[in-house]
């Protein structure tokens, strides 16, 4: 027999949005953000499609594929925690790329794959699962703290489990800080392997 986890109804809160807009992998804060089917317009994250990298081995580097990595979402309380781990006093959500920072839900990084979050204009993400952490946010967190280069590799370590989340936009609409956002996972069976 194999284990059930019911499917849950999670509330929580946007407590701000940003977009790389210069090409760049630092985001900027912005008082909204419009989600379109291929992303937020402009991001570098943006596309319906994107070319696969070291995540994806069995294709040729540089292939095109879906982009399931159109949104970075983080959690305020994730990002606490990092930085306890870190030992700095805060760990912003621009400086590793964040598009979305929410609160209130536990545990947001270990959502699992296919969670809807949804926002009252009626923009809804499909969860494609957690964001690895990598050495290029530990890279751009060690540029935004003077004298610590430590923090290219430790935030590997520091973030695990705690990095984010990535996903796709499933319905169109504007998200602003404030709005609330409610996090619906599926009725899972754990797979016996």
């Amino acid at each position: 027999m194999t284990e059930e986890i019911r499917s849950l109804k999670l509330p929580g809160t946007v407590l701000g949005t940003y977009a790389a807009l210069d090409g760049g992998f630092v985001s900027a804060p912005y008082p909204e953000v419009f989600l379109t089917y291929a992303g937020i317009p402009g991001d570098s994250h943006s596309g319906l499609t994107r070319k696969s990298g070291a995540r994806e081995p069995w294709y040729t580097r540089g292939t095109p594929m879906r982009n399931e990595r159109q949104l970075s979402i983080v959690s305020q309380e994730d990002l606490a925690e990092i930085a306890v781990g870190l030992q700095i006093d805060q760990l912003l959500p621009e400086w590793i790329g964040a598009n979305l920072l929410l609160g209130g839900i536990p545990h947001l990084s270990l959502l699992p794959p296919r969670t809807l979050l949804m926002f009252p204009s009626g923009a809804t993400i499909r969860i494609d699962g957690d964001n690895g952490p990598c050495r290029k946010s530990g890279k751009a967190i060690a540029a935004a703290i003077s004298d610590r280069p430590d923090i290219e590799f430790g935030f590997v370590a520091a973030a695990r489990q705690k990095r984010g989340l990535v996903g796709w936009v499933e319905r169109e609409g504007m998200i602003r800080p404030g709005d609330a956002v409610t996090a619906l996972t599926w009725r899972q069976t754990l797979y016996p392997g």
